[in-house]
């Protein structure tokens, strides 16, 4: 990448900005055109009075009448001045908080709309990363953007008034300005790289961190605080390193762009003498230019600094891009709910599925009639969950078809499908919010259905011993709560919606297996408009469903009452008669 690519792919970067909120930009662009409107007008007030009043009274004495119109000229430049600061400074922050909290909702929204198997190979932390110090760094060059904007026209109209005044001066000054913006644009370009090192270092920082306090129960468990605190900070004292490269080499260029405004000055102080000794221009005019190329040494820095967070800005963008970019969509059709009160009956017919290179399900065919409970047995790895998976369409088979109530489960519009099938996972996620919320998840439900739900659930005793009742906070995931009563929170906020196809992948796994039974008959005895499918593992819960599916082999090997399967797929006897030996010796110990 060369100096001038960073200026070209940036200058794109801050078009595709300003596009978002124009308005925004134009108001903070016009109060910087009238600061660079009264800097110009400064030096020419400052020139006039040099010439018209003090060179004069020093000659002759006072004039009151020059001096009021000279303090009226300055006072008025200044209160121009100031209007166009507020103007510009306010549009800036407006522009810039305005546009990354655009991009953060597109972020959120783009995450949403794509494939579980496109978060699979993602970074939790590094994804936080990107929604928050990357989007503010990919936004940071708009703070002092309508300021840049406004110091081009004040650079135009410099330039242009010092010709005016004099060719040579006016020579002399755009030459040094021309270097000091050339400096500024190869120290953006050399930093474009460091800040792209300084992104990924910090999106590890962040990934390292989210795990560590995810991980916090484990860590401790395993007493790997030491291990996990010095991975962090070896991370940490990367990212230090990265910026101090950054900022040393940003500092090392300002000692040259802050030093060469003094000495063009300097310069055109030695030639404005000479042409004023040879009767060339007024001492007045040297005044003004040097007045007014003293006004302009910041608004250049300033240039400078919209360069240098260019390409900071640059580096965080690509992150960013990269996420808005991912096409790994899920697919949705026109399909609406069907909006009927009665369970539904499932199939699939040549399904074939993989993770990765490994298939989990090859030919997959099974058929599941209306309102039957079915319980979904297997060893461990056998696709259990997966197909649990499937059925709610968090995934999609790479082929064959899945059907709810004979429509392709692809052809339900977006949020559709979730009307009528919910999915009950073992690891149980809840909101740092109240019990009612995690349960209404912004639904209009009635206090009234959340208990009914609560009951059928098994959680609606524990719920009435929480000090505020449904009005409990429970703190992030729940951590106020058991595995078990988050397992029946979980369970109560499906069965709240009445969905139907009801699939539990091993939801109940954290309650004993007494309460486990028991919430499983009272679905059964409900009124449920629900097809059931629940994974499990215990003899208990197996005996109560209606139906069996055998999953191993990367199929189903069998498909009847658990009576049925047990005389005639010797795998499944097997596998459900160590279930029950490990029972008995379970319920040895205890005894």
């Amino acid at each position: 990448m060369t100096p001038w690519t960073v200026v070209k792919d940036g200058s794109r970067l801050i078009w595709r900005f300003i596009r978002m909120h124009p308005v925004a930009f134009a108001i903070g662009a016009f109060g910087a055109a009238m600061y660079a409107g009264a800097i110009l007008a400064a030096s020419y007030v400052v020139g006039w009075v040099t010439d018209n009043i003090i060179i004069p009274v020093l000659d002759a004495g006072e004039d009151p009448d020059l001096l009021t119109i000279g303090a009226l000229g300055i006072v008025g430049v200044a209160v121009f001045k100031a209007v166009g600061i507020v103007a510009r400074r306010t549009a800036a922050w407006w522009l810039q908080l305005s546009v990354r909290n655009d991009i953060r909702n597109r972020l959120v929204a783009q995450m949403l709309s794509l494939r579980m198997s496109w978060f699979d190979r993602q970074a939790i932390g590094d994804l936080l990363a990107v929604a928050d110090a990357d989007t503010d760094q990919g936004t940071g060059v708009l703070g002092p953007l309508p300021f840049a904007s406004g110091v081009s026209l004040l650079l135009v109209g410099a330039a242009t008034m010092i010709l005016i005044i004099d060719p040579w001066l006016g020579v002399g000054s755009i030459a040094g300005l021309a270097v000091v913006i050339a400096i500024d644009i190869h120290g953006s370009w050399v930093t474009h790289g460091m800040w792209e090192k300084v992104q990924k270092v910090r999106g590890r920082v962040t990934a390292i961190a989210h795990e560590s306090f995810d991980g916090a129960l484990t860590i401790k468990a395993l007493g790997r605080e030491e291990m996990v605190a010095e991975h962090f900070a070896e991370a940490s004292d990367t990212l230090r390193d990265r910026f101090i490269d950054v900022l040393s080499t940003w500092t090392r260029y300002q000692v040259i762009i802050r030093s060469l405004p003094q000495v063009v000055i300097l310069v055109i102080l030695v030639v404005g003498a000479l042409r004023v000794g040879a009767g060339d221009i007024t001492a007045g005019n040297v005044v003004t230019v040097v007045y007014l190329l003293s006004l302009l040494v910041f608004p250049v820095q300033l240039i400078g600094f919209v360069l240098w967070d260019l390409a900071g800005s640059l580096a965080a963008w690509e992150r960013v891009q990269n996420i808005l970019d991912a096409d790994d969509h899920v697919v949705y059709g026109e399909a609406r709910a069907a909006g009927e009160t009665s369970p539904a009956p499932v199939d699939g017919s040549a399904v074939v599925f993989s993770y990765d290179r490994e298939p989990v399900f090859v030919g997959l065919d099974f058929d599941l009639r209306a309102g039957v409970t079915l319980a979904v047995v297997g060893p461990t790895a056998s696709g259990k969950s997966t197909l649990c998976l499937l059925l709610a369409r968090l995934w999609d088979p790479e082929q064959g078809v899945i059907r709810l109530s004979q429509r392709d489960l692809r052809s339900f519009a977006v949020s559709e499908l979730p009307k009528e099938v919910a999915y009950v996972a073992q690891d149980s996620f809840l909101f740092d919010s109240t019990v009612r919320e995690n349960i209404t998840l912004g639904d209009d439900y009635e206090d009234d259905e959340v208990w009914d739900a609560l009951k059928l659930a098994g959680a609606r005793e524990f719920v009435l011993d929480l000090p505020e009742l449904l009005d409990t906070p429970l703190g992030e995931r729940g951590t106020t709560l058991s595995g078990g009563q988050r397992q029946r929170l979980a369970l109560a906020r499906a069965l709240i919606r009445r969905p139907r196809l009801l699939i539990l992948d091993d939801a109940t796994s954290a309650v004993d297996p007494s309460v486990e039974a028991e919430i499983l008959r009272a679905l059964k005895a409900a009124e449920l408009p629900s097809t059931v499918v629940v994974v499990a593992y215990r003899p208990s819960s197996i005996r109560l469903a209606d139906e069996v599916v055998y999953v191993d082999e990367r199929r189903i090997l069998g498909h009847g009452t658990h009576a049925e399967l047990l005389d005639t797929v010797p795998g499944y006897a097997r596998l459900v008669h160590a279930y029950e030996e490990e029972a008995r010796r379970l319920r040895q110990e205890t005894s």
